[in-house]
């Protein structure tokens, strides 16, 4: 195997514990934020040849959102990496019990095209904070933002317990024939079942960010401007190439005909009367890529948009109606700039429509009821929740962010990416005196020696009431 000789090289560094002092973690972590900061321009040209993405939108989400992760962890790492003592009954009162969080060893890192460094970056600060050695995998889909990962972030970072490995489907399937002690995946669910079966021959843990079909209910009450600019921007972010974009909206006929004109309004506000012109929207990032979501273009009817340009890889931000659950836009994930409606008789009919598919990353709901939302919010299942707005619940480092079913495995983001890379490790402490407390557990076993037991270790109710 072309990586065994590498993945041997880091799991030496790994058990040599080069990788666990704070000191060293502080020091790799320091040489992210300098990589950040130094090749800032680099990236910027990068993500835009690869998929005319706008400055503001690199900055916000791969370089803003990137530090934001950075700071967080290395103003907490010293407390997030101490013991946590637990609660110990009387059999242990005199003993230590506590949460060791360790690294898991060499982990691998599957980072997707849409969002090439946010999506390398984010999950290697944990990863690096928890101590382990890490090889990253970016997509050779950004092939610009892919050379620039390959050839200068290792310049950055110890090369003795990190490094990068580029390539297509060959030498991804290659590399997870290696055994690693935990992989970290972000892509589509069919290649997320493939990294599985990999790892299943290993019984390595996995991590799987795999997105899908977010659905976006509009109620009947709301501020229809407000809903559209939203919306509008959640969804066309990045040229829709966001695995937590609004993938459809639920409304009624009344809301549709309401939201028509707002959409139609907040598009031209945000990219002027021709969408192709404006330097605030990004392009496809590939001729296959283009040509699958163009094919969506025959779902429904066009309301908004639906212009295209294949040698310049260009979608107009596009909007749908009389789309039918039946239709190839409802299939598969649309990961692109078209925004499709399906119209429902109410809030019951758009709950029973998302209970009836595969839990998504996340679902959005818009009213001026907050009983709405929390309907919404109670009755359905998804990896995240957002009400009233798009997108903004990946920019809080304190909430979770990862899929349920068949949108993901695990979470991450803040703290919960160092705890998705440690192990947390039970650990007992005993002396090795007052054996006469021993005694009740050994044989010969009595009834009177259980009491004693029972007494010692039981774990009771607090506040607990009796049914007569």
């Amino acid at each position: 195997n072309p990586y065994a000789g590498l993945v041997s090289h880091l799991q030496a560094s790994w058990l040599s514990r080069k990788t666990r002092p704070m000191e060293y973690r502080m020091a790799q972590l320091e040489a992210l934020g300098h990589f950040l900061d130094e090749r800032k321009q680099e990236i910027l040209e990068a993500t835009a040849a690869d998929m005319g993405k706008p400055p503001f939108e690199v900055e916000l989400s791969e370089i803003l959102m990137c530090k934001n992760e950075l700071h967080e962890t290395l103003n907490s790492l010293s407390c997030w990496m101490k013991d946590k003592q637990v609660d110990r009954p009387l059999v242990t009162q005199l003993d230590s019990a506590f949460i060791r969080k360790d690294p898991y060893g060499v982990v691998l890192i599957m980072a997707p095209w849409n969002y090439p460094i946010h999506l390398i970056l984010v999950p290697l600060i944990g990863a690096i904070a928890a101590g382990n050695c890490v090889i990253v995998k970016p997509s050779e889909i950004s092939k610009n933002t892919e050379r620039l990962v390959a050839e200068v972030l290792p310049s950055y970072l110890d090369k003795d317990c990190f490094a990068v490995v580029t390539g297509g489907v060959q030498e991804a399937t290659r590399l997870l024939e290696n055994k690693f002690d935990y992989i970290f995946f972000t892509g589509i669910p069919s290649v997320g079942r493939i990294v599985m079966t990999a790892a299943a021959k290993h019984l390595t843990p996995v991590m799987l960010e795999l997105g899908g079909k977010n659905p976006c209910y509009v109620s009947d009450t709301c501020d229809v401007p407000n809903v559209a600019r939203r919306v509008v921007w959640g969804r066309f972010f990045n040229a829709g190439q966001t695995c937590i974009a609004p993938d459809y909206l639920l409304c009624t006929l009344q809301m549709q005909e309401k939201l028509l004109p707002a959409l139609r309004e907040a598009i031209t506000d945000f990219y002027g009367p021709n969408p192709k012109e404006s330097p605030d929207f990004g392009r496809i990032v590939g001729d296959k890529q283009f040509r699958r979501i163009r094919a969506l273009l025959c779902s429904g009817r066009v309301a908004i948009g639906g212009q295209t340009d294949e040698a310049e890889r260009y979608i107009a931000p596009t909007v749908l109606v009389e789309v039918q659950p039946s239709d190839p836009i409802m299939q598969e994930e649309i990961f692109g700039p078209i925004l499709p409606i399906v119209v429902v008789a109410n809030m019951d009919e758009a709950i029973d429509f998302i209970n009836a598919r595969p839990r998504p990353l996340v679902i959005y709901a818009f009213s001026s009821n907050d009983k709405v939302l929390s309907q919404v919010l109670e009755r359905t299942s998804s990896g995240g929740f957002c009400g009233n707005d798009t997108l903004m619940q990946v920019m809080l480092t304190s909430l979770p962010f990862g899929g349920i079913g068949n949108s993901g495995l695990g979470m991450y983001h803040g703290k919960f990416t160092f705890d998705t890379f440690s192990h947390h490790r039970g650990c007992l402490k005993r002396g090795m005196g007052r054996e006469p407390l021993n005694a009740p557990r050994y044989p010969p076993y009595t009834p009177q020696k259980f009491g004693i037991i029972q007494a010692a270790s039981q774990v009771t109710r607090r506040d607990g009431c009796t049914l007569l």
